[in-house]
């Protein structure tokens, strides 16, 4: 064992002064160089060729990509004055407030079609009177809303030039957790920025940030300002859009959220033609499938939701479905939770039959259902 440990000394001691000899008489054999400036010699690497991308660089990404970002500029509504604005004792406090002032929002988005079509986030331009698009060439224009979805979080805007540089539409169904990506937008209204990172996750839900989750979770640094823009691939294809993050400071903590191209798309499609999204309806009250439950009913299933309401008259009560039901299959697709179970039922077509799979005191059951269109939430007076 001694004798091992000496000849390794003695080998790394050689390889140590053959290094020290090249770097001093012959640097250009470890393509390095020496200059010297008064009297300092200094090593320098041997010249890279302008223009040509270094060793695992994601630049060719960036430039395909970053075009066809673009930085959303909103104003809101003047905010109502507060109660007490002219009470002496609340200015001397607080001072002057203008509160009615009009409100800035900054966001990114997304060019997608050369005619025109911005994808971005419901929240950059919820309640604005009016949205300003800037392009990665400096070029500004008022954008006009098309139609937007809250449940998705997704808006669709749309601008007149001519000359859009318009990113690709990746395949967001084919990312794994580790594929790299490059997160696309304008955080903190500094400029187009590119941040890198992973795909740390897939299909994450139960956020309670929108109705239908199914984010891409990522540790590209996303922040404000971010919303809206690009999560794309290493060949600069587009796979989804930046719509959140998890902080305690406001800023980047390494998991953010962006909603995948494929919802992205169906979202696009279903404004541009129909004017909004249309989404199936059953009428049914889920509950996530726990051990207990499954005791309690005596289930040998693991996934799966339990049934626990039916609306009378309903598609689902018209199918047959009770409450108690272990639903488990729409459409032949495995129901894992309720999260996946409410964009299951969103993705049928109303009007056009589906087949329910479930068990029923051990039984198994294939019900026909007829969905209806998923009726407006209700606004809230």
């Amino acid at each position: 064992m001694k004798r091992q440990w000496l000849l390794f000394s003695q080998v790394v001691t050689v390889l140590v002064a053959i290094w020290f000899v090249l770097t001093t008489l012959k640097p250009e054999w470890l393509k390095l160089r020496t200059s010297h400036i008064s009297g300092v010699t200094l090593l320098e690497a041997a010249p890279h060729p302008v223009g040509v991308p270094m060793p695992g660089s994601l630049s060719s990404a960036a430039k395909v990509a970053s075009p066809a970002v673009v930085s959303i500029a909103t104003t809101q509504a003047n905010a109502p004055a507060h109660p007490f604005q002219n009470d002496p004792w609340f200015r001397f406090f607080y001072g002057d407030r203008e509160d009615d002032a009009p409100q800035q929002g900054l966001g990114s988005g997304v060019i997608v079609s050369p005619e025109g079509y911005v994808l971005t986030n419901n929240h950059v331009i919820e309640g604005a009177k009016e949205i300003e698009v800037t392009l990665s060439d400096s070029r500004r224009v008022v954008a006009q809303v098309i139609g937007t979805d809250p449940d998705t979080d997704l808006a669709i805007l749309r601008i007149k030039l001519e000359r859009l540089p318009v990113i690709t539409l990746g395949n967001s169904d084919a990312a794994q957790v580790g594929d790299r990506v490059l997160a696309i937008g304008n955080p903190f209204g500094v400029g187009q920025t590119v941040t890198s990172g992973i795909v740390s996750a897939l299909g994450r839900n139960q956020l309670g940030i929108n109705t239908f989750e199914n984010f891409i979770q990522t540790d590209a640094a996303i922040n404000p300002g971010n919303s809206g823009g690009a999560l794309v691939d290493v060949n600069g294809h587009l796979i989804g859009i930046n719509t959140a993050i998890y902080s305690r400071s406001g800023g980047n903590m390494g998991i953010g959220f962006a909603i995948p191209v494929s919802t992205a798309r169906q979202v696009l499609e279903g404004i541009v033609r129909d004017g909004q999204v249309v989404r199936g309806w059953v009428g049914i009250e889920p509950m996530e499938l726990t051990p207990e439950l499954a005791e309690t009913f005596g289930l040998k299933q693991t996934e799966g939701v339990i049934v626990t309401g039916v609306l009378q008259n309903g598609p689902a009560a018209n199918a047959g479905l009770r409450p108690g039901d272990l639903l488990w299959k729409v459409s032949g697709q495995p129901v894992k939770n309720v999260g996946d179970l409410l964009t299951q039922i969103a993705s049928l077509t109303p009007g056009k039959s589906a087949k329910l799979e479930v068990v029923r005191r051990n039984q198994n059951l294939i019900l026909d259902v007829t969905p209806s269109q998923r009726p407006k939430p209700k606004l809230q007076k």
